[in-house]
């Protein structure tokens, strides 16, 4: 009998196999794959730069595109007044499963999958886009960190040949990520580009620290890395995605990602080559917009790899730490290089740190006074 028993679990556990082997979303990158790059891209990490031989040496030759490319026009993009995106959503207090029993990427913390609890609150509707972010400068004279430091790590094919020219530095990790002076909120690809045409456009280039000044304005906080998994989850139970496993259901894409030869050349398949609108692409099951792709979202809580599997509470991370969490992955992310564009997926950083594909969005325990409820 035990014999026959154990030549049924082989059976079983061949057919598993053979079925997992045929689904798209079971071939994934192993952990020890490439990734893009992002969490090297960190102020307090000075041995993470190196000094690059000749400015036209292979790494610029490997950029196909010299300058951003944006499928929009002035008109459709200008952001007023009257169509602001900083309402909010109740997102609905209950018992989650959060992370992940099948991970990606070990290293990274996601497992293992462990009921949390979680009080109902509120989230913005959409990232933090120029325009919102522009009236908060503007109020209160404020500079961010990549201001006062004077530069911000920007993706090379982004930048222009004059600015590539004057670069000596590139992370080591990953050279298609370069620290440019004169880039920030206001100059996303260095000092020659704006963002006039891209208001609706998400900020970037904001640290942590500068995501919490913002929120402190609105009378708003960053969400806890729980509370974004459960929005981003949306109601749905242990799924890759917002809306399911498959990544682009009925063949339509639900997110920003990249399309095309990481780092050489996104195509744009999606719609968009870069950064896109924060109102693009459909909303999640509770009325989020881009939870996953198009920029990174920094959360509240400190880096921690290690998570009890038992129940818990309103989890706010650890008490302290070096690098804060961020969530939802990136318009530079691909299935080969940088599976993050997952809900249980994560990554880090230094509260002072920034770049071009790090944004965020806002949460709050109570709707601010002068907002409506969604």
């Amino acid at each position: 009998m035990p014999n026959k028993q154990y030549r049924l679990m082989i059976f079983w556990g061949f057919c598993a196999l053979n079925l997992c082997l045929s689904k798209e979303e079971c071939t994934v990158p192993q952990e020890d794959e490439t990734t893009c790059g992002c969490a090297a891209t960190s102020r307090r990490r000075p041995e993470s730069i190196v000094e690059i031989d000749e400015p036209d040496d292979k790494t610029t030759e490997n950029s196909l595109n010299t300058a951003p490319s944006f499928k929009y026009s002035k008109a459709v993009n200008i952001v007023d007044d009257s169509d602001c995106t900083h309402q909010m959503v109740e997102i609905p207090g209950g018992k989650f499963i959060m992370g992940t029993n099948d991970p990606i990427f070990h290293a990274d913390g996601e497992h293992p999958a462990r009921w949390i609890e979680i009080d109902t609150f509120y989230m913005d509707a959409h990232e933090v886009s120029n325009a919102e972010f522009e009236r908060f400068v503007n109020a209160n004279s404020y500079k961010t960190e990549a201001e006062k430091f004077g530069d911000s790590f920007v993706l090379e094919g982004e930048l222009s040949e004059a600015v590539k020219s004057t670069i000596q530095n590139a992370v080591a990790a990953a050279p298609w990520w370069l620290p440019v002076k004169g880039a920030n909120w206001r100059h996303p690809e260095g000092p020659d580009s704006n963002i006039t045409d891209r208001m609706d456009h998400p900020v970037v280039h904001v640290s942590w620290n500068d995501a919490v000044a913002f929120c402190t304005w609105m009378d708003k906080r960053l969400p806890t890395e729980a509370e974004w998994e459960r929005a981003c989850r949306a109601g749905k139970q242990e799924r890759l995605f917002s809306w399911g496993n498959k990544f682009t259901p009925n063949n339509q894409y639900r997110a920003n990602i990249w399309q095309g030869t990481f780092p050489k050349e996104d195509t744009g398949l999606d719609g968009w080559a870069g950064r896109c609108p924060v109102t693009s692409f459909p909303p999640n099951g509770y009325g989020l917009y881009n939870m996953l792709g198009n920029v990174w979202e920094w959360t509240n809580d400190w880096w921690q790899v290690s998570h009890s599997p038992s129940l818990e509470t309103n989890p706010r991370g650890a008490n302290a730490g070096e690098d804060k969490v961020k969530k939802g992955g990136s318009y530079m992310c691909t299935k080969g290089y940088c599976y993050r564009y997952r809900c249980a997926a994560r990554s880090q950083n230094t509260p002072d740190s920034s770049a071009g594909n790090l944004g965020f969005r806002c949460a709050a325990d109570k709707l601010p006074h002068y907002l409506k409820k969604l």
